[in-house]
């Protein structure tokens, strides 16, 4: 029996090109006549996966339903949806009219129904003036409307959506966000959006997939997403944010930048290590200092249009970011409130580094694809597979790939309040994680070394 709710189903999905993953295991499933967004940064294999979804691209194992029926070997043509791509392929030699019922005359729909249809489409998109005018004469908005329709005009289940937005101007942008978010309600269909911009994705979805390097990070509505991101990656790329290093004391109690407060959380346990996330706007600053939870010096006041934006420093050392309606001058003093449900407390994904290896000598240990020196180990011997830990803290970067033991590529960066934590994706394309005070950039090619007593070995359990 086919579940009526669910108009799309995508299981177990992977795609890689060369040894690079794109797709790692993707499953999801969405609802009929939902607006869901596939949103994350460049090539984190949001395009690759709507091409699947249309049937211009193959992957290497999974299924992909609509309606309950595989599609996974389909053709596009034969599937029961429309995609409108970034660049939107209009023929230049067609105008409006002839461009939208292209795809109607292919199918040989009879005269009289492609002119209801069309006309129909036309109206949907604000354009029943136009459909005499040469295509290339209309502005990047015109032209998306027409490849809207000429997508609509064929009554598909699905429309798919590939960053359709990302060549218009800002003010033109906005405009059309607001004309497919009613699009959406008036046609009543499934729209599966691909967007990088966080902005856009809040504004139009019921439901954002959040997606980085091939993997999802979250599913929820714009309001979860937002308000309560559910890894330390989706707080930061969603929206502005202070992530911080934390300890959960008991339930509702919790610790960072140096003070204890009350919060809404539970079910963490007690004295556990935690990522913790306040959003700007959610921290209240004022000038008295009596009453303050923390006290704090201004470094630097903005004026960004609707608020200013204040980076402060805190008694304790640690720097936040503030939004406020309310400016207060650089080095002035000032007390900060955070309240209990503005407090967003998340699991750490990790607290070190662990890696599966092999013992190569009394002192040399292969992992991450190379050799390291190491200290002696008492009870193993080589051949024996260990597991080996390395503290954040104890990776150092160098700015010249070829003297590091191994060598990499800064992946994503995260400023913690008082350090930076990065990820670095290594030669062999796995990853290692480290804190640091130095200055790096995504995208940054670096040496990477270990000392010999920051290697800490194990034997497996057999």
């Amino acid at each position: 029996m086919k579940n009526t709710d669910k108009i799309i189903e995508i299981n177990h999905i992977s795609k890689s090109f060369g040894d690079k993953c794109i797709l790692n295991d993707i499953s999801l499933f969405v609802k009929r006549g939902e607006f869901l967004t596939l949103l994350g940064p460049s090539g984190c294999g949001k395009t690759t996966l709507l091409r699947i979804l249309a049937g211009f691209g193959s992957a290497d194992s999974g299924t992909v339903l609509i309606n309950g029926e595989d599609i996974t070997n389909v053709p596009p043509h034969e599937r029961p949806v429309n995609t409108v791509f970034q660049r939107y392929a209009l023929f230049p030699h067609l105008d409006v009219y002839e461009n939208i019922a292209f795809g109607l005359k292919l199918q040989k729909v009879p005269e009289e129904e492609i002119d209801r249809r069309v006309r129909k489409a036309l109206r949907m998109v604000s354009m029943t003036d136009y459909e005499d005018r040469d295509v290339e004469s209309l502005s990047g908005g015109q032209q998306q409307r027409v490849a809207i329709a000429r997508a609509i005009v064929n009554q598909p289940k699905v429309l798919l959506l590939d960053e359709p937005l990302s060549a218009l101007d800002l003010k033109m942008r906005k405009d059309m966000q607001i004309e497919l978010k009613e699009m959406h309600k008036q046609l009543g269909i499934t729209f599966v959006y691909v967007t990088h911009d966080q902005e856009e994705a809040l504004t139009l979805s019921d439901t954002i997939v959040v997606m980085d390097d091939g993997n999802i990070r979250q599913i929820g509505s714009p309001t979860d997403i937002y308000n309560e991101p559910q890894n330390a990656f989706v707080a930061d790329f969603i929206g502005e944010s202070n992530i911080l290093n934390g300890k959960m004391v008991k339930d509702r109690l919790v610790e960072f930048v140096g003070h204890q407060f009350e919060c809404v959380d539970e079910g963490f346990g007690e004295n556990v290590d935690v990522d913790v996330v306040v959003r700007p706007e959610d921290i209240y600053i004022m000038n008295r200092l009596e009453g303050a939870q923390l006290t704090a010096k201004v470094k630097s006041c903005t004026f960004k249009g609707v608020h200013y934006e204040m980076f402060v420093d805190t008694d304790k050392g640690y720097e936040l970011m503030i939004q406020d309606y309310n400016a207060f001058e650089p080095e002035s003093e000032v007390g900060l409130i955070i309240r209990p449900a503005d407090i967003q407390v998340m699991h750490k994904e990790r607290t070190l580094n662990t890696f599966e290896g092999e013992l190569v000598s009394e002192n040399k240990v292969k992992f991450l694809g190379e050799e390291w020196e190491c200290l002696p180990q008492e009870g193993l011997k080589a051949g024996d597979k260990v597991k080996v830990e390395v503290k954040f803290s104890s990776v150092d970067l160098i700015d010249h790939p070829e003297e590091g033991t191994l060598s990499g590529e800064v992946h994503f960066l995260l400023y913690k309040g008082d350090h930076y934590h990065l990820s670095v994706r290594t030669e062999y394309r796995d990853y290692i994680w480290l804190d640091t005070n130095d200055i790096w950039d995504k995208g940054d090619l670096v040496g990477i070394n270990i000392t010999p007593e920051d290697i800490k070995i194990t034997k497996c359990n057999e």
